[in-house]
């Protein structure tokens, strides 16, 4: 692993390493996230579009955040939900799956081995875009 990549997981935990649930191979199919939620969206919106800031489009901008704010903040939700299963002490694991190619996920897995206990949810901001 990277040195400065290793300093951001553990000595300052702004970065997350993230691996599907289940996952044989612990350096597969890893994703890395930052975990503090300034920083995401600060990445996502403003460091990404700074070129837009710099041209005076602000309007445009906003327009551009209206309209992904509903997938940014659908994967906070996910975010929160994860944190208030850990914090109910309900279950042993909590993850997620996807496949390689991010076609396919789980958004939350919750086991609780002592009750040989799985649970799978997905998770939406709005019922009407839930397809079993």
């Amino acid at each position: 692993m990277e040195e400065s990549l290793k300093k951001l997981l553990e000595d300052y935990e702004l970065v997350v390493k993230r691996q599907p649930m289940f996952e044989k191979s612990a350096n597969k199919n890893v994703r890395y996230a930052l975990s503090d939620k300034f920083l995401q969206f600060w990445f996502r919106f403003i460091f990404k579009y700074n070129h837009i800031i710099e041209a005076g489009g602000h309007e445009k901008l906003l327009q551009k955040i209206k309209d992904d704010y509903p997938t940014y903040s659908g994967h906070i939700l996910e975010d929160y939900f994860r944190d208030r299963m850990t914090e109910s002490g309900n279950y042993t694991r909590i993850g997620y799956w996807h496949d390689r190619k991010g076609n396919n996920e789980i958004d939350i897995i919750a086991v609780d081995e002592f009750s040989d206990k799985i649970e799978l949810y997905e998770v939406k901001r709005q019922a009407k875009e839930l397809d079993m």
